[in-house]
Parts: structure tokens; C-alpha cells; sequence
């Protein structure tokens, strides 16, 4: 495969940052949309072969606007959307405790087979995202891609693509807007950088 630029979106207008949204297709806010910009910034001497995306908005304007410095067209991909996360769409931490306590029970033990509510569950997001990485093997050692996506899509692949097992998704939480670098190679892949933002210390 190839070296990968995993970039997290930016804050949406309905504060992903501290709601849950899955499915739902919030748009970035202004905020998000400066965020962005800095991505874009961050990026500009890098080398990009291949820009993919969530084919949800937020996700979708932060490539189109990282892809503006580039004669790259964004490939927005379904398999890339969030988890749906069923009837916990859109409510924070405080209101799921109140409401649902037997996810939060499975999300603290921290195993593999949780399944939202009314939703999808941790296995049928694994074998969405694994379809898109069955893409990324047409990619050669030389190019580089960037992929723009959420939290669970982007540690889904992050587990995937160093062949650890599901539930280490647990040990990595990216921000929004953050830059993580994986680079692969046929004997496997190393993550080089992971969460970083950096570019967004003086937002």
C-alpha cells in the first residue's frame, strides 16, 4: 500500500465534540470550517496521489477544502461514514448514562461485540471499513493518500491496518481535526504520528 495522512473533521455546527453523531449529516461549523483551513496549511508540502473521504458532509468539506491546494478529486466513500449509533445519535455522555446505562456498561468493559442500540455495531463498522482498505491495496509504496473520516472509521483503521484486534479502538482517541500518519509496507504498517494538533494551537 502506501503512506496514509488519516485526518479526524472538524467541529460541527452541532458540536461533535460533545455529542455523538454517526449517520446524522451535521455540517462543519465555523469553527470546523477554520480548522480545516489550518489541515489545509499543514498539509501544503506534502505530496498527495489520492484524497478519500467520508461521503458525510463534515468529513466531505474538510477534504474539499484540504483538497484545494491540490488537482486531486475527493472520492467520497460510504464504507467511510461513522458508526450509526442508533438512538444515541446526538446525546452527550451525561444523557447516555441516564438513558441507555447498559451501553455504557459495555463501552467501560471495553469489548469488541457492543452493538448500539437501534444501531450498528462495532463488527458490521469493521467490515465496512474493511471494504474501503481493500481499495487502498490497488495503491502503490510511493504514493501518498489522504483519508478523511471519524473517529470510529479512523481507529477501526488504524487496527486494522497494524493487524491488532478490535478492541484496542478503545486506546485511541483522535481529536478533531487531527493528523495521524500511518505508513504501510507489505511486512505490515508502523504508526509514525498520531493525534496531532499542532496546527491548531493558536486557533
Amino acid at each position: 500500500m502506501s503512506r496514509l495522512l488519516l485526518v479526524r473533521h472538524g467541529e460541527t455546527e452541532l458540536k461533535s465534540s460533545k455529542r455523538l453523531w454517526g449517520h446524522t449529516d451535521v455540517k462543519l461549523s465555523a469553527l470546523g470550517l477554520k480548522q480545516a483551513e489550518r489541515l489545509r496549511d499543514r498539509l501544503a508540502t506534502q505530496k498527495i496521489d489520492a484524497i478519500y473521504s467520508s461521503d458525510l458532509q463534515r468529513a466531505l468539506a474538510t477534504a474539499k477544502i484540504i483538497a484545494s491546494r491540490y488537482q486531486v478529486e475527493v472520492t467520497a466513500c460510504a464504507e467511510l461514514r461513522e458508526i450509526n449509533f442508533g438512538k444515541i445519535e446526538g446525546l452527550n455522555f451525561e444523557e447516555i448514562i441516564q438513558l441507555y446505562p447498559e451501553v455504557v456498561k459495555s463501552l467501560m468493559q471495553r469489548g469488541p461485540n457492543l452493538k448500539f442500540p437501534g444501531g450498528e455495531s462495532l463488527d458490521e463498522l469493521s467490515n465496512r471499513v474493511s471494504k474501503f482498505v481493500d481499495r487502498l491495496k490497488k495503491h502503490t509504496t510511493e504514493e501518498t493518500i489522504l483519508i478523511v473520516v471519524h473517529s470510529g472509521v479512523l481507529r477501526t483503521l488504524i487496527c486494522q491496518l497494524l493487524g491488532i484486534e478490535l478492541w484496542h479502538i478503545y486506546q485511541f482517541v483522535p481529536d478533531l481535526a487531527s493528523l495521524s500518519i500511518l505508513e504501510t509496507y507489505s511486512e505490515g504498517a508502523i504508526l509514525s504520528l498520531f493525534n496531532d494538533t499542532s496546527h491548531l494551537s493558536d486557533s
